[in-house]
């Protein structure tokens, strides 16, 4: 068998129909009380006994993507090597290279120096991605007023620029 070239693929909702019982199954382990399913899931053949065990990571994938398929959107496969360039790190980053380049050297994101090259390894990028995301969360709640019809507009407006003041000392290190 020769091996499989490993590239970039997009695949496009087909088979809904199919889909739907595989994502109906799911959903009613999990309204049932079940929880969600016990990480056991296993890929089978066309002969009886002919199955193979699959990771859990492997099902979470898998499950993501028929989630996807099963809404209409197309889903894209891209395989990725561990050890990221600053460039591939930016563009998953969504960010520019210098960018990249200032968070490594800040200590924002672990990396290793290829002789003059800085390589970042992709669990350390994904984890500093997740923060960012908890981080901008946390503002914009920091930042969210209720809104009462009858309080001043004006005050509201006050109460919003102090909170973005706030978050912006902390995030310059300064205290409150």
């Amino acid at each position: 068998m020769a091996a499989a070239v490993l590239r970039e693929e997009t695949y496009l909702p087909d088979g809904r129909e199919q889909l739907a019982r595989v994502y109906d199954f799911v959903r009613a382990h999990e309204e049932a009380g079940l929880g969600p399913l016990k990480p056991r899931y296993f890929l089978s053949g066309a002969e009886p006994g002919d199955q193979v065990e699959l990771p859990a990571e492997l099902y979470a994938a898998l499950r993501q993507v028929v989630e996807a398929l099963q809404r209409g959107l197309a889903v894209t496969v891209a395989p990725r090597t561990l050890t990221l360039t600053t460039q591939q790190a930016a563009d998953l980053l969504g960010v520019s290279r210098p960018t990249v380049v200032k968070l490594l050297d800040e200590g924002k994101i672990p990396f290793e120096r290829v002789g003059t090259h800085r390589r970042v390894l992709l669990p350390d990028l994904l984890a500093y991605r997740e923060q960012r995301r908890a981080d901008q969360y946390a503002a914009l709640e920091a930042t969210s007023v209720s809104v009462d019809d009858e309080e001043d507009l004006d005050a509201m407006l006050q109460q919003l620029r102090d909170a973005r003041r706030a978050i912006g000392r902390r995030r310059r290190g300064l205290t409150e």
